[in-house]
């Protein structure tokens, strides 16, 4: 990365390190979405495995 003589980046860099930025957080909005849309399946999906598998172990 290079960079000014007084350690300042260039303002290109600056442009370019702000749009990483906003790909970076508008894909982990997408994921934070996704995952918030799949975790009700996920868990009852965990409650139907665990009730089958209680009922696998009963005697009577």
């Amino acid at each position: 990365m290079s960079t000014e003589r007084n350690g300042e980046p260039t303002p290109e860099e600056v442009r370019e390190r702000l749009r990483k930025r906003a790909i970076f957080l508008r894909e982990l909005a997408e994921a934070r979405e996704l995952r918030r849309r799949v975790t009700p399946h996920r868990s009852r999906r965990a409650r139907i495995h665990a009730v089958l598998r209680s009922r696998t172990f009963r005697l009577h």
